[in-house]
């Protein structure tokens, strides 16, 4: 997407007379501390990028209101259609106040509409160890994180325990798989035994319908491209070095097309079906037993909880990392990181910017609020206003933060870096070949060079 253009201007005639825009004029009311004063804003809008939460924030809207008087707006974008909502959002007179960001290419895409939060009390009650996850530019703060959430191999602990008591079985334990090899092995001969344990393939559905096929043009595609981005580097710089790339050489392609591979061989779906399975179809067949294993994070809780006829138990859900047959994996945990970035409407009066702050802080500090947050949204939080025992119950949640605990010495959790990828346009492009791929309509070498030329091209496009 092109650079967005303002598009609230103040005209020294006059200025629009939306509630949103009161302070149009130039000089906003201050109270006593100098702060903007408030107490005139009647509401404020909130754009959600989370589909699977959207009746929560509604709740919590309504329990806002109720407290402070202020209605809070919540639109939810459809899955996978985020920027283009907010871009038809951003330009009507009462636009989002709250939206988010992707990271820094996030920001670069909205820069014209984030305000600097620096000096927010939301940016104060992070920890000092997650400030370093802010999105900056210069000494400004314009996209504050909210959610630490891991990513790998889902996996059903009761169906694995029942093949490591098969006769011949490949591995006696989940401990034991620590590489590709020893997972393709274990993979592969749960496949041949697949009736004996019960489930229709290894793996869920490989969801390659256009906009479902997130966790593979994104997800997956991490991987490599850390490893790629990760040489000569420490992991504070993998996102900068990503987002400064102007080609990739995509080295560990082979290892994508490993896992990849793993994935649409031994699955619930055959591969010329799997342009019209979506994200929501694999997670039911985790869910119902169809499957041992799925890739996804750990949002995937509330699909797997919420399947009706769902018989996978809560404390057989587990992580396993993504292997791929990069050297050195063994020492290589689940992908942790965040693309879910608070931003505050730069071109709304000050008034409005300084209520949505206030709802933010208050949604992340109030006892109300934390408990909303922990209890229903389910999110693992970077603020220091959150102790050890608020944070997430499920069994995804609590499986990100016991990798995140693993993380000492050798063993390293791949960060998110997907995040400084080009271009929607480029993971898209990538989906596409990857469905034709495995259609039988391209070759692999095919899929590595069309990558390497989109991420090229995008990213020339960007720098436009």
């Amino acid at each position: 997407m092109k650079k967005s253009k303002k598009i609230i201007t103040c005209a020294l005639a006059g200025c629009m007379t939306a509630a949103l825009f009161t302070g149009c004029s130039g000089s906003d009311n201050k109270d006593n501390s100098g702060n903007a004063d408030t107490s005139n804003v009647k509401s404020i809008y909130f754009l959600n990028f989370k589909p699977e939460v959207a009746e929560k924030y509604e709740a919590i809207a309504k329990k806002y209101k109720e407290e402070t008087g202020i209605e809070v707006k919540v639109k939810t974008a459809a899955s996978n259609e985020y920027e283009k909502t907010l871009t038809s959002e951003i330009a009507k007179s009462d636009p989002p106040t709250i939206f988010q960001i992707n990271g820094p290419v996030g920001y670069q895409n909205w820069k014209d509409y984030c305000a600097d939060i620096k000096d927010s009390e939301l940016y104060n009650m992070l920890t000092d160890e997650n400030k370093s996850l802010v999105v900056t530019d210069g000494d400004g703060v314009y996209g504050i994180p909210y959610a630490i959430e891991g990513y790998g191999i889902i996996y059903n602990d009761e169906i694995m325990q029942k093949y490591f008591n098969t006769d011949g079985a490949k591995a006696k334990s989940v401990d034991e798989i620590k590489n590709f090899d020893t997972l393709r092995l274990v993979v592969e001969d749960m496949q041949d035994k697949k009736d004996e344990l019960g489930i229709e393939g290894v793996f869920g559905s490989t969801s390659l319908k256009s906009g479902d096929d997130w966790r593979w043009q994104t997800h997956l595609a991490n991987i490599p491209l850390y490893y790629e981005f990760k040489e000569n580097a420490s992991d504070d710089d993998v996102i900068i070095n990503c987002l400064n790339a102007k080609e990739i050489q995509f080295k560990y392609a082979e290892n994508y097309k490993n896992i990849f591979d793993l994935y649409t061989n031994n699955s619930c779906t055959e591969k010329t079906l799997l342009g019209g399975k979506t994200v929501d179809e694999s997670m039911s067949e985790f869910a119902v037993g169809k499957c041992a294993m799925i890739q996804n994070g750990n949002w995937g809780w509330s699909q797997i909880n919420g399947v009706s006829g769902n018989v996978t138990k809560a404390e057989n859900i587990k992580f396993l990392p993504i292997y791929t047959g990069i050297e050195g994996e063994e020492n290589q945990g689940i992908c942790i990181g965040t693309e879910n970035y608070f931003s505050i409407n730069s071109n709304v009066d000050e008034a409005t910017q300084k209520a949505s702050l206030d709802f933010l802080a208050w949604l992340f500090s109030s006892d109300y609020g934390k408990d909303q947050v922990t209890n229903q949204l389910d999110f693992i939080t970077p603020f220091k206003t959150f102790s050890e025992d608020e944070q997430p119950s499920d069994p995804l949640a609590r499986e990100v933060l016991n990798w995140k605990e693993k993380e000492s010495g050798n063993l390293k959790n791949p960060v998110w870096m997907f995040t400084a990828f080009p271009s929607d346009k480029f993971k898209t492009d990538f989906g596409a070949s990857l469905l034709e791929y495995v259609q039988g309509q391209k070759d692999w070498s095919d899929v590595v060079e069309d990558a390497k030329a989109s991420w090229k091209t995008e990213r020339e496009a960007s720098a436009q």
